[in-house]
């Protein structure tokens, strides 16, 4: 999925809170639930898949499954 471009990069490691980070985590919600994965959303922010992974659980968002749509059950 190509970056909606709302979330800007940050620099690595610099603590984000209050506003913007909620922010952030309205643009990574929305983001996700159309289909973007973690580490896409780890690349564009220039943060780490932890730091998306927790902003993500800290909204209420239920994480997809490992593998996405490509995995397939064992007949």
């Amino acid at each position: 999925m190509a970056s909606t471009g709302t979330a800007t990069s940050t620099e690595k490691g610099r603590r984000i809170v209050g506003a913007e980070r909620q922010t952030l985590a309205k643009d990574l919600v929305k983001r996700y639930t159309s289909g973007e994965s973690i580490r896409s959303l780890a690349a564009s922010t220039g943060r780490s898949y932890g730091f998306i992974h927790r902003v993500l659980t800290e909204s209420g968002v239920q994480l997809r499954q490992r593998g996405g749509a490509r995995r397939r059950k064992k007949a």
